[in-house]
């Protein structure tokens, strides 16, 4: 299994960013799918779950500015973001939770890609 983020970057605040997750290595139109994000010096947060019939599930800390979304033929999973906030600063990874709905539980994970929003 693999996950490959990418997308990530500096960006002013109020601006907008589209993080890609490539999966591979497994059935990717099976499992539910998430991004979750980890600020400096703090735990990981949970930000959004999409399922494998493309509902999806958003954290309080980013719900209204972000959009995930799954193309199950090029096995990628995105991440809209808008309205960024400094405080949104974090390294976002992609995951496959432990089993759907579980989304601070996960089997596999990537590096990670870094959003740092700064004026």
């Amino acid at each position: 299994v693999q996950l490959v983020e990418s997308g990530g970057g500096l960006v002013q605040p109020g601006g907008s960013l589209r993080l890609s997750c490539a999966a591979s290595g497994f059935p990717f139109s099976a499992p539910a799918m998430t991004w979750a994000r980890q600020a400096p010096g703090k735990g990981l947060e949970w930000v959004s779950g999409i399922y494998a019939d493309g509902s999806t599930t958003y954290g309080d800390s980013m719900k209204g500015r972000v959009t995930i979304s799954r193309d199950n033929v090029e096995q990628t999973v995105y991440l809209e973001m808008n309205s960024l906030k400094p405080e949104d600063t974090a390294r976002y990874f992609c995951a496959i939770p432990r089993s759907p709905g579980d989304w601070i539980r996960y089997d596999y994970w990537g590096q990670g890609t870094q959003v740092t929003v700064s004026s």
